[in-house]
């Protein structure tokens, strides 16, 4: 500060020859010695070349401060900055592992159920496979014995169909012979009793005859 007033009555006092009043060129110094204006103006360079070098040096322990103060603060920030960082990442991944836990305990439990109904429909379609081809076969055998039955059947039936034509046959053969038979019999019956018949009409004649004669 003392510095920047120093640089504003600097600047509000006349400086070189227009500042010197006429006739007196001579200034008195500090300890009341008269020097030139030459010496004054080196006196006065030096002078604000001091000031100048301690208001830089000035500036440059308040920059060295202020830069230190800055590092510190950014330090901190930085700090503050990284720990908070680190704080919420560490509960986003406390987090993401609770959802991740969770939803795997779900996903295991789910994928253990499917995975037991998975069994349970293969072992249900293994005993259905089973029971079919069981089945099939049950199926199969029971065509056989069906085609057997019915080739019986047709074999039964076709010796049916031959015993009732031989059978016809032997009728109508013994029918035929009964006829022949009966007529056969027919015929010596009829013979017989016309033998008889005549026997009779000639034992008659026979006594009509002795009746008459005698």
């Amino acid at each position: 500060m003392a510095a920047c007033d120093f640089g504003r009555q600097e600047r509000r006092e006349p400086r070189g020859p227009e500042g010197v009043p006429e006739g007196n060129n001579r200034v008195i110094d500090n300890y009341g010695e008269i020097s030139s204006p030459g010496t004054f103006e080196e006196d006065v360079g030096n002078e604000l070349q001091n000031m100048l070098e301690s208001f830089e040096g000035d500036i440059k322990k308040v920059l060295h401060a202020k830069r230190k103060r800055f590092l510190m603060n950014t330090n901190a920030s930085v700090k503050t900055i990284n720990q908070k960082i680190e704080h919420v990442w560490k509960s986003q991944e406390e987090q993401r592992q609770k959802l991740y836990r969770e939803y795997s305990q779900q996903f295991l439990t789910l994928f253990l159920e499917w995975d037991m109904g998975v069994q349970k429909t293969k072992e249900e379609e293994e005993k259905l496979a089973n029971l079919f081809r069981e089945q099939q076969k049950i199926f199969q055998q029971a065509r056989i014995v069906q085609s057997q039955r019915l080739k019986k059947i047709k074999n039964v039936y076709g010796q049916l169909l031959k015993s009732m034509e031989e059978l016809e046959k032997d009728h109508e053969h013994l029918l035929t012979d009964e006829q022949s038979k009966v007529r056969q019999e027919m015929a010596k019956l009829q013979n017989k009793i016309m033998l008889e018949a005549q026997q009779q009409e000639l034992a008659m004649v026979r006594k009509s005859l002795q009746s008459l004669l005698f």
